[in-house]
């Protein structure tokens, strides 16, 4: 047996449990990825309002489709994880909810407040 046959094995991700904090770090980077991505469709409809009305009616009907709804829905949530948890790195920033217990508490809250954002807004809109 080798020296390198000895070695211990790192834990593979199977067996790892993620903490909150850190898919909270990694969902604020694809929400960011998301939000840029609905800047594509917000300049195709902002095209569309300024060129002819069969044009506009076409993007309008897009996304009052089912895949369309489907990707607005994603888009306001994307965009009310990013603002939430946008504030949550900025009291950061102020020095504040450091430790573990309180960086925890604070991501449930930033997961629950997105939730409830969304869905208040599409029942209201």
């Amino acid at each position: 047996m080798t020296p390198a046959d000895r070695r211990p094995l790192s834990p593979h991700l199977s067996i790892y449990r993620w903490p909150v904090t850190m898919t909270l770090s990694i969902l604020h980077r694809v929400s960011g990825v998301a939000l840029s991505s609905g800047l594509v469709a917000l300049a195709w409809w902002l095209a569309a309002a300024s060129g002819d009305a069969a044009g506009y009616r076409a993007v309008v009907a897009f996304f009052g489709s089912m895949p369309g709804q489907l990707l607005l829905f994603g888009w306001s949530a994307a965009f009310f994880f990013h603002l939430a948890n946008g504030v949550r790195h900025l009291v950061w920033d102020l020095g504040y909810g450091f430790e573990i217990r309180q960086a925890n508490a604070s991501a449930w809250f930033v997961i629950a407040l997105t939730v409830l954002l969304t869905v208040g807004y599409w029942v209201l809109a």
